[in-house]
């Protein structure tokens, strides 16, 4: 079982997001810009596969695939050794800027997908355990960030009821809409109904806020097509049914090791505040990490 006192750290940061920082299996610390603070991520794909590839992801030797079987022993004994370091001992003093030394959420995520893991509702309900252990009930958030591409299944939205209940949130990619059933972004084939059908589910289940990453490709930003798809679209699922809180609009902060890596660029700052007035307009609040 991993010490309670875990090793000093090089101070955290925004753009140092490593899964083995600690040099743990599967639990991560790290200073989230969209969440201000500590998050405690639990990595469900350590052999980083993932159903999708985006093409601004950061995970090293990405491969398509789904989570492995996971050693819940393990991955609960981490996430409580970090846990008592973080609530009981000096994690936040050692390790983390003072104007961020405040732990904010538990989040699933990592090198993958996480909802493609065959455990995902027992993850769920361990981390519940110890939420309720170190009094985190209520005190912090539990948030899932999925590109929802399984949230059709009943026992992901039967375990997104139980996240719920745990003061939990999703965080639902939607980069861009499709086009001609495809996704160049997040490469892989998707249609509209895909989206809207799944969004509905998340909202349905659990309180969900959009994940937009935006920037530029060979020098040039989305078209005003493209914004106006995206819009279009979120305009369509909400016609449906579908009620997302809001949306986490952002920009590149780390660099891309796909292949796509040398063609993309930061958006403007300016750009990205005026599409963030966009959608304020839309009628849905918006969190801009820059």
């Amino acid at each position: 079982m991993p010490e309670s006192k875990l090793k000093s750290l090089i101070p955290l940061a925004v753009t140092d997001h490593r899964r083995d920082i600690l040099g743990f299996q599967y639990v991560y610390p790290v200073v989230s810009r969209r969440a201000g603070g500590v998050s405690v991520g639990i990595n469900l794909n350590p052999n980083n596969a993932c159903n999708w590839r985006c093409i601004y992801c950061q995970v090293p030797d990405l491969i398509r695939g789904n989570a492995p079987k996971l050693d819940l022993a393990c991955l609960e004994a981490e996430l409580a050794a970090m846990l008592e370091d973080i609530v009981h001992g000096d994690f936040m003093q050692r390790n983390v800027p003072e104007d961020v030394r405040r732990l904010n959420d538990i989040a699933l995520s990592g090198n993958g997908e996480p909802t493609s893991s065959r455990q995902f509702g027992e993850v769920v309900d361990l981390v519940g355990r110890q939420m309720r252990h170190f009094g985190l009930l209520g005190q912090i958030k539990f948030v899932l960030i999925t590109n929802g591409s399984q949230l059709y299944k009943p026992a992901i939205q039967s375990a997104l009821g139980r996240l719920s209940a745990l003061n939990g949130e999703v965080w639902f990619k939607y980069d861009r809409a499709p086009i001609d059933n495809h996704s160049f972004v997040n490469q892989i084939a998707l249609t509209p109904a895909q989206v809207r059908r799944h969004l509905l589910a998340a909202t349905t289940h659990c309180p969900t806020w959009l994940q937009t990453c935006m920037f530029m490709v060979d020098g040039a930003l989305p078209s005003e097509q493209e914004i106006t798809a995206w819009l279009d679209l979120l305009r369509e699922a909400m016609e449906g049914g579908a009620r997302p809180e809001g949306v986490l609009l952002y920009g590149l902060a780390r660099p891309s090791t796909q292949a796509e890596a040398p063609r993309l660029a930061k958006a403007p700052d300016d750009w990205m505040r005026a599409l963030a007035g966009r959608i304020e307009a839309f009628g849905l609040p918006v969190k801009l990490s820059l």
